[in-house]
């Protein structure tokens, strides 16, 4: 099974520089006539970072996988609807970005928390 996270989380660090690159050349003029060039960006920083940290809990296997999951959904709130944004311009999504960051935040604690294997 660690296996399938490890796998997870190195196809987020990929997709995190695919985006990454596709919103500096193939999207850069309309981010930045939209003026959302900074939101896509930050969607990228936090995508990439966290996802890094997925990788590296899953050599760690099962014993922090509630780290793990909360780091995912991390991602795919606070960075997924930031892409939406950036892509869209619809600022209702703007409430989900929070609920992404406190994902991040319950993963970082549970790993403040979770005895050191």
């Amino acid at each position: 099974m660690s296996n399938l996270f490890f796998r997870l989380a190195a196809s987020l660090c990929f997709l995190a520089v695919v985006l990454g690159a596709f919103g500096a050349h193939t999207l850069r003029s309309t981010l930045e006539l939209r003026g959302t060039l900074q939101t896509w960006q930050t969607a990228v920083l936090y995508h990439f970072i966290h996802a890094v940290a997925l990788l590296v809990l899953a050599l760690y296997g099962a014993s922090n996988r509630g780290a793990w999951w909360l780091l995912f959904a991390g991602i795919l709130l606070f960075s997924g609807s930031l892409y939406a944004i950036a892509l869209t311009n619809m600022r209702w999504l703007g409430p989900v970005t929070p609920l992404g960051g406190l994902c991040f935040l319950a993963g970082w604690a549970w790993l403040i928390v979770a005895p050191v294997r």
